[in-house]
């Protein structure tokens, strides 16, 4: 954690650290990346002039009073589930430092829970620790979680939601999943000029260069499943691991998941070292991410051949795109995807390109489902999914979306094939 005992911030400058915070919180897992910040109370509660989307010179909302530059006390984030949430994390940080925190601001990217999980309640730890005022960015999507704002004014605790594009755009991923119940997902897919994913004689290794292979590695490691199907188990023997630049395996290992009905062979590679083994013997997508779902798992990635790609295409339930193409020119061979139903331009599902980049001679295109947004949606703007690519990246916080600083430039991570039932080793 980066020390900030002697700084001063006021709520703008709190509210940016306080994300700071949340980016080092890991990206996988069932639970948001939060941070929080507190400041020393003010005895005076001063005029507001640069709060968190305040209109130079307008009028505070709600009751809003904490412009004057104040010391931070206390800072923290959330490590992952089971551990301290960020609000508790800061509290206890603050009193290391011999600080009682009574009185204080705390300034938290997302609402407080109100639920007890497999900690308690942040609402209720930051209540008895006599917290006097709390500003958060993000309303929680979660319902189970939610209400730690009135809870706290149950309490008698000045709350002020303060949205802010940085943090909700932060967890527009895990937003996405909590909302609908089901995991994000991204779809890879690594192809010629013309869409090609192999030969007319089913040679694919390699269509992509490092570059490319050494960014699907960071992806992979970054997400909480991987998905593929029984038909490129056996095309390819895939061992669905997510590796680091000195091709170790890396620290989070994604669930590997095998849609289909064929048995996954005994000395199948996926049985070896790397994430656990899930196999879904079924066909039917909606079915395969109720089941991630019901595990809490928020993001996956689908990295199986056309005939995976073209079912989840089908079913209209992939959000994010990622498009490696590389500058070849097959003119035969198999298609990246299949038929998806669509005879006339006007019925093709709408993209919105989020991100473009050159690795090497290759080119990664990220683009994201564009839906029409639901009335929660419009309810709740600071939790949506769409939120804006540019600030994330600007932010060093990206999702799956904002990679580029994090591929090196030296050798692939680890073997990597792209089939017709493609999917990297």
């Amino acid at each position: 954690m980066t020390s900030r005992s002697d700084a001063v911030a006021d709520l703008d400058a709190a509210m940016a650290h306080a994300v700071e915070l949340a980016a080092l919180g890991p990206v996988y897992g069932p639970n948001p990346r939060v941070g929080c910040v507190l400041l020393a109370p003010e005895p005076d509660e001063g005029a507001w002039s640069n709060h968190v989307g305040a209109p130079r010179g307008g009028p505070a909302p709600d009751d809003v009073g904490d412009a004057r530059p104040r010391r931070v006390i206390g800072e923290g984030y959330h490590r992952g589930a089971g551990t301290p949430h960020a609000e508790i994390d800061a509290l206890h940080d603050a009193r290391r430092r011999g600080i009682d925190p009574r009185g204080a601001t705390a300034v938290v990217t997302l609402e407080p829970c109100s639920h007890t999980g497999r900690t308690p309640p942040c609402a209720e730890g930051l209540a008895a620790a006599g917290i006097g005022h709390v500003v958060y960015a993000v309303t929680d999507p979660n319902r189970l979680a939610a209400g730690g704002a009135e809870v706290l004014r149950t309490r008698g605790i000045r709350v002020t939601h303060a949205p802010h594009e940085r943090a909700s755009a932060l967890n527009d991923v895990w937003a996405t999943a909590v909302r609908r119940g089901a995991p994000f997902v991204t779809l890879k897919v690594a192809t010629t000029l013309d869409g090609r994913v192999a030969a007319a004689d089913g040679t694919s290794r390699w269509i992509t260069g490092d570059l490319a292979r050494a960014h699907a590695h960071e992806v992979r490691r970054r997400v909480d499943a991987i998905i593929v199907g029984t038909g490129t188990v056996a095309a390819d023997d895939p061992a669905l691991t997510a590796r680091n630049a000195d091709g170790a395996l890396a620290g989070h290992q994604p669930l590997r998941v095998v849609v289909g009905t064929r048995e996954v062979p005994a000395g199948a590679r996926l049985r070896g070292p790397g994430g656990e083994l899930v196999h879904l013997a079924t066909h039917d997508v909606h079915v395969v991410l109720a089941e991630l779902g019901g595990r809490e798992i928020r993001h996956v990635l689908i990295e199986g051949g056309p005939t995976l790609a073209t079912a989840f295409l089908r079913a209209d339930v992939v959000d994010e795109l990622h498009a490696y193409t590389a500058p070849l020119v097959l003119g035969a061979g198999a298609p990246v995807v299949g038929d998806l139903g669509v005879d006339t331009l006007a019925a093709a599902a709408q993209w919105r390109t989020v991100h473009v980049e050159r690795l090497g001679d290759d080119v990664l295109m990220i683009a994201r489902r564009h839906r029409p947004r639901t009335a929660r949606d419009a309810a709740d703007a600071d939790s949506d999914a769409d939120a804006d690519a540019t600030a994330r990246a600007d932010a060093g916080m990206g999702t799956a979306t904002a990679l580029t600083d994090s591929v090196g430039n030296g050798p692939p991570t680890a073997s990597e094939t792209v089939r017709a039932r493609k999917e990297p080793a």
